[in-house]
């Protein structure tokens, strides 16, 4: 898997979730218009649910539409597999899900090699480098929360807006591995081939941040992500580095004992490996969110558009929080009392200063990857 996500087909989302083959006889051509709203605004063109003439509009106009193309969505991943399945039924739309093991690029290849198809992606979930690269696919639109959401997390005129985030963290097996105190641990040699980091940091926005994460453990920045590609460069040279992207299979069976990722992808892992450990460098804290965006060519663009509404209302951002990621309104519903207990009680606490990359910071980071990771690391 090149990815920057883990994903693993539970029976949960086998009941949710139809794949949609992307490499399968290619469909029909469809008119991504989706006609008119009872505003007269064209459907892939509105930007708000009152374009539709509300709510109840909008969602007659994705009930008619009857299906949402999603993709990159494991269904342990931010706890889609539930979203997925709260979502479908509630609204009574199939959710065709593709290639749920796909990185953010993989998720804009597939758009641009399906543009016009049926089964084009509607949706977009990505890493902050892929997205800020991609804005000219986005359709401008702002959910009913939006004034909920702070502006920091948002692109100004509706183009993406982040939906969850989390921490960087090293996760273990401590029946395999001696503990992980710090990132400095991992040269030792007990750790020789069993380093393993999620996805390749010139595509996947897990591998991105998690290179990120080891630059500031050794002396580096947002701003200089240099030291983090000499430390994988030393790990590699030591025999520490493991080139395999890992699973949920990979970490069960051995094979990835010590897994570079979001803390919430790790500690998904705990509940069926209990000597599973997780760890969040206190001195290194690295903490990133993910864009949520529409197609502009989406073959299903009411049903996208209701589909945003539901991940920013209470019930989809609570959902996110059982997945253990940090919902990007859970201050502002905390305030107001609409934070599930549970979640509020399971979001990691970080005590120190936490670096959150600039689109500015990560696109000068992103060009230093792709000049010198392949070169260092291969």
């Amino acid at each position: 898997m090149t990815s920057s996500r883990i994903a693993k087909v539970s029976a949960l989302a086998a009941s949710a979730l139809v794949t949609v083959g992307l490499a399968a006889c290619a469909p029909p051509q469809k008119d991504a218009s989706g006609g008119d709203t009872d505003t007269g605004v064209k459907i892939a063109e509105a930007k708000s649910a009152a374009d539709f003439g509300g709510m109840d509009k909008l969602i007659e106009a994705a009930k008619a539409e009857g299906e949402l193309n999603v993709i990159a969505l494991p269904p342990d991943w931010a706890n889609y597999g539930a979203i997925i399945k709260a979502f479908s039924e509630k609204y009574g739309i199939k959710v065709n899900s593709a290639q749920p093991d796909a990185s953010s690029q993989e998720e804009i290849n597939a758009a641009n090699q399906q543009k016009g198809k049926s089964s084009a992606p509607d949706v977009f979930d990505l890493g902050q480098s892929v997205a800020l690269a991609n804005t000219a696919m986005f359709a401008p639109y702002k959910v009913e929360t939006w004034t909920d959401i702070p502006s920091a997390f948002q692109d100004p005129d509706g183009a993406w807006v982040n939906d969850y985030g989390g921490y960087m963290s090293i996760g273990f097996d401590s029946a395999k591995v001696p503990p992980v105190t710090s990132i400095d641990d991992l040269l030792k040699p007990e750790y020789q081939g069993k380093v393993a980091l999620n996805g390749d940091p010139t595509q996947a926005g897990a591998a991105f941040s998690g290179v990120l994460m080891v630059a500031l453990s050794q002396g580096g920045s947002a701003d200089d992500i240099a030291p983090g590609v000499e430390f994988f460069a030393k790990l590699k040279e030591a025999g520490n580095f493991l080139p395999v992207d890992p699973t949920p299979a990979t970490i069960e069976s051995g094979q990835t004992p010590v897994v570079i990722d979001w803390n919430y992808t790790n500690a998904s892992e705990t509940k069926k490996l209990p000597t599973w450990q997780v760890m969040v460098p206190q001195d290194a804290a690295v903490a990133g969110y993910y864009y949520q965006a529409i197609n502009k060519d989406a073959p299903h663009p009411a049903a996208a558009r209701l589909w945003q509404e539901f991940l920013f209302s209470d019930e989809g951002q609570n959902l996110y929080g059982a997945g253990g990621v940090r919902p990007v309104r859970a201050d502002n519903m905390a305030a107001a009392g609409k934070l599930d207990k549970e979640v509020a009680a399971s979001m990691p606490i970080v005590h120190g200063p936490v670096t959150v990359p600039t689109p500015q910071q990560t696109e000068a980071a992103t060009k230093y990857l792709a000049d010198n990771w392949a070169k260092a690391v291969g």
